[in-house]
């Protein structure tokens, strides 16, 4: 993906038919329906499952080698470019509204059903032993005590990590703009082993939390509101530094110019979403 090439196509780029779509869409299927048979414990589930995962990634590694082939053979033009940013701005949009969802049940269940339950009225009818405090495991909870992550450990570690992984992109990016390939080069690596360290933390952190504190997604819905937020965020680091793994090899392979590298913005973009994502996460969750 870029825009602003050297040698720009004088027409907006219409790739012929192609076959991607729907070989994604038979991937998704596999994966959705091997995830469900071996939920189940049905024989036979992970090989669907396998099937999907691996379909899956050879679409995504074919049809992006292809898009990364026609950018460098300036196939785009601004108006492809442009496109680009808009398409990759919505997609981080939507990513938004994910995210807001899983706020907002945190914000349900902290502010507004918790406090619900455990008033007078519903004290006698639903919740005899109701306390309007959190973490609260809820009214179904019955197993045994448990003690919440502590801000000021890991959870302070991994964002010290990931603040810094967003200053390293940035410097990497001021490489790129200067064709500092050396300094473009280093800011990645870094990037990519600060996000590295962050999910081994988290790691560590979800088995702490499971053996040692008795967090687990059966601690009513203080635990699962956890593992949700915690988790999806968790997804999301590792993609992204999937993504800034392609990108330092496509450096390594002599792609982007300071003029021509949207693709390595549209990843910076991402990996910054995430930065910030992270912050109102540690504050929400961890901390207050």
């Amino acid at each position: 993906m870029s825009s602003n090439t050297p040698h720009q196509a004088p027409y907006y780029y219409v790739p012929s038919p192609s076959t991607y779509p729907i070989t994604g869409s038979v991937a998704l299927l596999l994966f959705a329906l091997g995830s469900v048979l071996t939920m189940n414990a049905i024989q036979g589930g992970a090989y669907v499952l396998g099937a999907g995962i691996l379909t899956l990634l050879y679409m995504m590694f074919i049809w992006f080698r292809k898009v990364a082939h026609e950018s460098e053979g300036g196939l785009y033009n601004k108006r492809v470019g442009m496109s680009f940013r808009w398409s990759m701005g919505w997609f981080i949009f939507s990513e938004v509204m994910f995210f807001a969802a899983f706020f907002g049940a945190l914000f349900y269940a902290r502010v507004l059903s918790i406090p619900d339950l455990a008033s007078l009225e519903h004290q006698a009818l639903l919740w005899p032993e109701a306390t309007n405090a959190w973490p609260n495991p809820g009214p179904a909870y019955d197993g045994g005590p448990f003690t919440p992550m502590g801000a000021w450990g890991i959870p302070a570690l991994n964002t010290f990590l990931l603040l810094t992984s967003g200053a390293t992109l940035t410097w990497a990016h001021h490489g790129m703009l200067h064709d500092n390939r050396g300094q473009l080069k280093l800011g990645l690596f870094l990037t990519i082993l600060l996000g590295v360290v962050f999910l081994g933390f988290q790691v560590y952190e979800y088995m702490h939390a499971y053996s040692d504190l008795n967090v687990k997604l059966t601690t009513g819905v203080f635990g699962s509101l956890f593992y949700l937020l915690t988790g999806f965020h968790g997804f999301h680091v590792t993609i992204g530094a999937t993504m800034l793994i392609v990108i330092l090899c496509r450096v390594f392979a002599g792609h982007f110019t300071s003029t021509n590298h949207f693709g390595f913005e549209a990843v910076a973009w991402y990996w910054h979403f995430v930065d910030v994502v992270w912050l109102l996460l540690f504050v929400v969750v961890y901390w207050i």
